[in-house]
């Protein structure tokens, strides 16, 4: 029984990628393609992509790198249809039915980050005394 629970939920989430994963292709109207095969390359890669022509070493992005170039150029991403894609997948939920949301908060220095508007990064560093 536990099994046939276990396929059922897998089958499910297949599902679901495969529902985002053509909303996905959809929402990109020229060099979709490349551009899929690109982002593909990216998840694929086996660590923190340090630049461009590495991607086009990855086995699932079957084009060459002047392809890469071409799609970054000249491919358009429709953002108003990938931002409702995003908004329509299902929040991921716990075992106890809590929504379950991963958050960076590290408190890691990031001076090239970007703030918001009319926001300014302010870099305060810990003095804490173990009392605070």
């Amino acid at each position: 029984m536990s099994s046939v629970v276990h396929e059922a939920a897998h089958r499910q989430a297949l599902a679901e990628l495969s529902s985002f994963r053509m909303e996905l292709y959809a929402a990109m109207p020229r060099r979709a393609d490349a551009l899929f095969e690109l982002t593909d390359a990216v998840l694929c890669a086996g660590g923190p992509v340090v630049s461009l022509p590495e991607l086009s070493l990855q086995a699932v992005h079957r084009r060459g790198h002047g392809a890469m170039y071409d799609a970054l150029a000249q491919g358009r991403l429709n953002v108003s249809r990938l931002r409702l894609a995003l908004a329509g997948l299902a929040l991921p939920h716990g075992t106890d039915r809590q929504i379950s949301i991963a958050l960076d908060v590290t408190p890691w220095p990031r001076p090239d980050a970007e703030c918001s508007p009319q926001r300014l990064h302010c870099h305060r560093p810990c003095r804490c005394d173990g009392a605070r």
